[in-house]
Formats: structure tokens, C-alpha cells, sequence
């Protein structure tokens, strides 16, 4: 076995795909080309596989053919779609038909001197499509009770509260205004009513929880702040919807749901190859089944069902699923969904995506948090465990045995006492797989500690941290518990599954998708004082809504003026911290510096193809048993027998490599095309039809 201290595969940007084959040349003028790695299993922040390669160790020599299985340690930017391998350990190298003994020993030298110098692009969807094994899948027991279902025909937007209204003043309003819920509410002294902000209209009500309308005429002090907000929307330029002709109706919630409507009368659209109709007429994933007659919709990526669409709704599974919601095409307009019906290859997809780490590394010096709480700290146990979890704070504290425990953006700390001090911890409680759903402390069962050095501490999190979760064969968003915030002179939300129509993105992950215009939120002037939702806001395709948070960052009544803490920096939260580092800068250490390499001016270097590699020639694949296979023109099978080629029975797996490495090869493309503004069509990678984009 040969240890090898650092193997890069190099982040680039989206402007880059990450191409194969790769060609590497050396000093000496040996040439090295790699075709796409294979791999076999994950775990964690460790991936096993196996990679085919040819060598010439100079040009006038024949061209030999290889395979060699690495073990790696990933670190990953799930923004990017892109994976930094930054060490390796080469278990096996193997040279099918090569006999010279003298040829074998020059190239595994070779190889072995040359493996961490190299610097190769790799791309998430390459992994994920071509893994091989089946991952260790640990289905929770979630909620999945129906939350209640409205459905209207007419546009309107659903106002949620965190329980019942608590109204609180506001020493920038000046006013009292309603602090659990994501809208701007205030109470206007004068007349003794309610006024909320919709960005292009008023509503009024004589009621904090009921029959909002349209204000005609706004008082004095209403009319003030409204004046404020569209000074500040003018200053930030901030954008909406196409204004609509007329005010949107209200409905107001204080329990956990969600609103599902149509644009009038439902009008319904047949799904090719199946016997599914789904509603055309909205935004929402509504199906009708013509064998059953019974209506389905998606909600948080769990499928609920009823006789009638303004009826009762119940949980279905995704196995349990009329079989023809497998047989929707991919590039149709609701492909959106695969990713939610199980055996479907975009459910496999998400679930292993689900399972790739967010990772960075700590600097134990700098790294530090500080908490709040409301009061005194108080703590209440976790069922199931001996800890505890503190109640009247907005971060995620926990009391194991002696010591206190904090994470706050993907990172633990660990201190002596609950209010601190607190450092970088390089250990979580034992006791942290054992936390149960029903804790909202559950997703930090999500965030990883794998290794550490007295300098650094290496850590990651899993898509489960901020709220996506493999339940059974797919995934789903939140845990479908309802947690008690904490209400004191402090407002701590808890996270929710319902009311904010979470759609599933395989390249952008869960995205809110709200039936009302951005003017419904307010973040400028006087933000909002309490949001309860998913913990990491990224707005779907249509239209461009502005808005969410994540718990842990404060008071949230605090008019901060912008709430989203990871505007600007996309799904990685470890962009946050200046004392986290999400890539590793350190390139060519213990020595081992890239042969070809200027560090100076990484992307012109002679050793690493960068340019648009053909992938027509990623044609080449590793078989487990150490041979080297080809796929020729005609689609039968080659196999390396020495210095040359010869026709191969076709083996069992290479078909199926084949399409994996194609659909890898497609994912990529339509990556780069939907960040680049394309018209994709579909939703699930590769979808190429006329579908519509959530």
C-alpha cells in the first residue's frame, strides 16, 4: 500500500466543467492521462474507488493501459457542485497483460512519484452518478401527518404565525407589531386596527387573525412607515413581482399549512406514458390519477392524497404511489417530482446527495461563538438521552454530563459553563445520534467532526443540517414536528416543515415557493422581527422572492435589516465564519510540489489539461477485476490485453457504468446551463423536454 500525502482535484468555477479525460505531463516529458474515476463506496468526508489511466513515460514509447484504487478524504463545495481530494492512499495499481517487470516498475514509480502532484477538476455530479455501492441508509422516524390543506382558485397568499399573534412594541415603529410571523403586522393606535405590509398594497382588519382587506386610505403613522419602505426599496433597488391588477386575498394560519390553488378552475394536462393528469394551472404539484380518481399533491417532498381537492388529505409513501408516478418522463413538464417518487434514479440521486458533506476546516486559534439567552439559562431533557438542550436561546446548546455544547454554523464548540467562554471542540457528545425527531435539536445529528490537528479541526455537514432528509427511498424537507418557540421578552422560532411549499432542486437543494409577491417581506427598513423557517432560504426559479434565516444568530425582534445571513454566499453556510476555511489554499505540502505547477498562475500550467477536453475519448472504464475496458464505436466492448485492444465478451456492468458516466456527463452540462440562465426544460438533471423550473 502507498500512503501519498496530498491528492488535489482543483475547485473551479462553474465556468470551467470539469472535462474528462484529464491529461497530466511531467518534467521528464512522461505523459499521464486519467479518465473518469469509478467510484465504489462513501462515507462521511471518504471515498473509495478506482480510476483507469494510460502512461508514456516518453513519447516515443507504447501506450500502456492501468487501473489503480485510491481511499481519499473529500472536501467538498456543494455551491461549486465541486470536490477538492485532498489526500489519498493508492491501495493497488495493475497493469492487465503488461509482463516486462522493468516497464511495470518504471511506471508504478512513476505513478507513485507523480499522483500528489497532479491537480484535477471533479464535480459532485460525477460522483454521485457513477458511485457503485448502495449506501447504509438510516431511515428516522419523521412526522408525516397532513398539515391542513387549503386550496383556493384565486390568487392568495398564505399569512403564517407561529401560534397565536403575540403583539410586542417595536422601538423603531414605534408601534406594536405581531413579532411570530414573517409579514409585517403593526397595530395602529388611532383606530385601534391591524395593517400588514404586501409590498404593493395594504390589507386592514379589525382582527389580528381573520378578514384582512385592501386599505383604501392609510393612517397617518401607516402611511409613514410606508413611505420608509419604498424609500428603501428605491435605495436598494430591490425587485418584485410584475405588479399585480388586484390585491391578493389573505389567509391567515396559526397552526402548521399549506395552500396549494389554481389560476381559476383547474384545468388539467396529460403526462405522457402515464395515466396521470396534473393541474396546468398551477404553480403546485397537483396530480390527478385517472384509475383512482383521487387527487395528489407534494408537499416537503411527502405526497399527500384525497378524494377532492378541497377535501381531506392523508400521507401516502413514496413506494406506496400509483406505479405510473415512476413513468413520468424526464424532461416533461412535472419531472420536478422524480425526485420524490422512490426507485426512480432521481430519487437515488438525492438520497446520495444528501449524503455528501458540506466540509471546511477550523482554525482553533480564532474560532469562538457567542450565546444568548433570555434570561438565566434553562435546559430541558432530550428524550431518549441523559442530555439536555437550553430552551431560551436561539443557538443549539447542549448539556452533556459536566460540559456545554454549542454548534452554530456547521461548527461545535464546547465550553465549561453555558454562557462560555467557548472554544472550537474536536469531539461531539456520544450521545448525539441518539437525538429523536421531535427534539429541534435534531438536525445537529448532521454536522461532523472528522479529524483534527493542534492547528486545525476538520468538519463537515450534511445536507440534514439544514433540514433535507433521507426518509425511506427519497428525501424529504424537515422533520414534520411542530416545535413550541420560546416567548418571553425574547422571540426564539424553532424550524417548521409547512407552510412555505418547499420544492426540491437536485443541483440548488429545497426552495421556497410562496403563492404572493417579494413585497410581502419586508428586510429593508424594518425587517421582520421573527422567521421560523427553513433554515436556509433559496428562492425557486419563478419568481425571484427575497427572504429567510437560520436560527442561531441572535434575537430575532432585533430589526437587524437584513435577516438572511447567507445572502450572497448561496447554500454554504461555512461562508459565514471568517475562521473557517472551505478550501484548502495550502497546495503542495510536505514537499510535494506539482511538477508543472506555477502557484502563482495555477490555471496556465502545461502539466493539466484545462482546456474543453473531449468527452467523446471517456471512453475508457476500470472493471474490479483490474482489466481495462474500452467502448468502441459500434457500442460493443474492447478490452487492454498488453499493447493492444481485443474484442471482450461484454461485461455485466460496463452497460450500466456506461449509462451512469452519460448521465454524469449530462448533469454537468445542464449545471452549467441553468447557472449560466438557461431554459433547461424539466427539472431533474438532464431533463431536456419544456418543463417548467421550481
Amino acid at each position: 500500500m502507498i500512503c501519498l500525502s496530498v491528492f488535489f482535484l482543483t475547485l473551479y468555477s462553474h465556468a470551467t466543467p470539469p472535462d474528462w479525460p484529464k491529461e497530466i505531463k511531467t518534467k521528464s516529458g512522461a505523459l499521464i492521462t486519467i479518465y473518469q474515476p469509478q467510484p465504489e463506496s462513501m462515507k462521511g468526508d471518504k471515498i473509495n474507488g478506482r480510476a483507469a489511466f494510460s502512461a508514456q513515460e516518453k513519447p516515443a514509447d507504447e501506450l500502456l493501459f492501468g487501473v489503480f484504487w485510491f481511499t481519499s478524504t473529500m472536501a467538498t463545495n456543494r455551491d461549486e457542485r465541486t470536490t477538492t481530494l485532498e489526500s489519498i492512499v493508492v491501495k493497488d495499481i495493475k497493469l492487465p497483460g503488461i509482463e516486462d517487470t522493468i516497464k511495470i516498475n518504471k511506471l508504478r514509480y512513476l505513478l507513485e512519484k507523480e499522483i500528489p502532484k497532479w491537480e484535477i477538476t471533479s464535480s459532485l455530479d460525477d460522483i454521485i452518478a457513477t458511485i457503485e455501492q448502495e449506501q447504509e441508509l438510516v431511515s428516522d422516524e419523521l412526522k408525516n401527518d397532513a398539515p391542513t390543506i387549503y386550496y383556493k382558485t384565486e390568487a392568495t397568499t398564505l399569512v403564517l404565525m407561529d401560534g397565536e399573534p403575540r403583539l410586542q412594541d417595536d422601538k423603531d415603529l414605534k408601534l406594536k407589531r405581531v413579532i411570530n410571523t414573517p409579514f409585517l403586522i403593526v397595530e395602529n393606535p388611532d383606530d385601534k386596527k391591524y395593517y400588514l405590509y404586501g409590498g404593493q398594497y395594504w390589507y386592514v382588519s379589525s382582527s389580528l387573525k381573520e378578514n384582512y382587506q385592501p386599505a383604501t386610505k392609510l393612517p397617518s403613522k401607516i402611511a409613514s412607515i410606508d413611505s420608509q419602505l419604498k424609500k428603501e426599496n428605491k435605495e436598494t433597488k430591490s425587485t418584485s413581482d410584475t405588479k399585480a391588477t388586484t390585491p391578493p386575498a389573505l389567509f391567515v394560519s396559526t397552526t402548521p399549512t399549506e395552500l396549494i390553488q389554481s389560476k381559476g378552475t383547474a384545468t388539467y394536462a396529460t403526462i405522457t406514458g402515464t395515466n396521470l393528469l396534473y393541474v396546468s394551472n398551477s404553480d403546485d404539484d397537483i396530480f390527478k390519477n385517472i384509475n383512482d380518481q383521487n387527487f395528489y399533491v407534494l408537499l416537503s417532498g411527502r405526497w399527500y392524497t384525497s378524494a377532492k381537492l378541497d377535501g381531506e388529505w392523508t400521507y401516502v409513501a413514496s413506494d406506496k404511489l400509483p406505479e405510473d408516478f415512476a413513468k413520468i418522463p424526464e424532461g416533461s413538464p412535472k419531472d420536478n417530482v422524480l425526485s420524490s417518487v422512490a426507485g426512480t434514479q432521481a430519487s437515488k440521486d438525492a438520497m446520495l446527495d444528501a449524503q455528501v458533506p458540506q466540509t471546511a476546516k477550523v482554525d482553533r486559534k480564532t474560532a469562538t461563538c457567542t450565546v444568548k439567552y433570555d434570561g438565566e439559562p434553562k435546559f430541558e431533557k432530550i428524550e431518549g438521552t441523559s442530555m439536555e438542550l437550553a430552551m431560551n436561546t436561539s443557538s443549539t446548546v447542549l448539556k452533556s454530563a459536566n460540559k456545554y455544547y454549542c454548534v452554530e454554523n456547521g461548527v461545535w464548540f464546547v465550553a465549561n459553563k453555558a454562557i462560555g467562554p467557548w472554544k472550537a471542540s474536536d469531539e461531539r457528545p456520544k450521545e448525539v445520534d441518539k437525538i429523536p425527531a421531535s427534539s429541534p435539536a435534531y438536525n445537529v445529528k448532521y454536522v461532523y467532526i472528522y479529524e483534527s490537528t493542534p492547528e486545525v479541526i476538520y468538519v463537515g455537514y450534511t445536507p440534514g443540517y439544514m433540514g433535507c432528509y433521507v426518509y425511506g427511498p427519497t428525501v424529504v424537507y424537515g422533520t414534520g414536528y411542530y416545535y413550541n418557540p420560546w416567548y418571553g421578552p425574547y422571540y426564539y422560532p424553532r424550524p417548521a416543515t409547512y407552510g412555505f411549499s418547499m420544492h426540491y432542486n437536485p443541483w440548488t437543494g429545497w426552495s421556497m415557493g410562496f403563492h404572493f409577491s417579494a413585497g410581502f417581506f419586508s428586510f429593508h427598513a424594518y425587517g421582520h422581527p421573527g422567521y421560523w423557517g427553513p433554515p436556509m432560504y433559496r428562492p425557486p426559479y419563478h419568481p425571484p422572492y427575497h427572504g429567510g434565516m437560520y436560527g442561531g444568530r441572535g434575537p430575532t425582534f432585533i430589526n437587524t435589516g437584513d435577516i438572511n445571513i447567507n445572502r450572497g454566499n448561496s447554500n454554504n453556510i461555512y461562508n459565514n465564519r471568517n475562521d473557517v476555511s472551505t478550501r484548502d489554499r495550502n497546495r503542495g505540502q510536505n514537499g510535494n510540489k506539482p511538477s508543472t505547477m506555477d502557484q502563482k498562475n495555477r490555471n496556465s500550467q502545461p502539466g493539466v489539461s484545462q482546456g474543453s477536453v473531449n468527452r467523446s475519448n471517456n471512453n475508457v472504464y476500470s472493471g474490479k477485476d483490474g482489466n481495462v475496458y474500452k467502448r468502441n464505436d459500434s457500442g460493443n466492448w474492447d478490452q487492454r490485453n498488453g499493447n493492444q485492444w481485443q474484442q471482450s465478451k461484454q461485461p455485466s456492468t460496463m452497460d450500466r457504468d456506461y449509462q451512469n458516466r452519460q448521465r454524469s456527463s449530462q448533469q454537468n452540462s445542464s449545471f452549467q446551463q441553468m447557472n449560466r440562465g438557461g431554459n433547461m426544460g424539466g427539472n431533474y438533471r438532464g431533463g431536456g423536454g419544456g418543463g417548467r423550473r421550481r
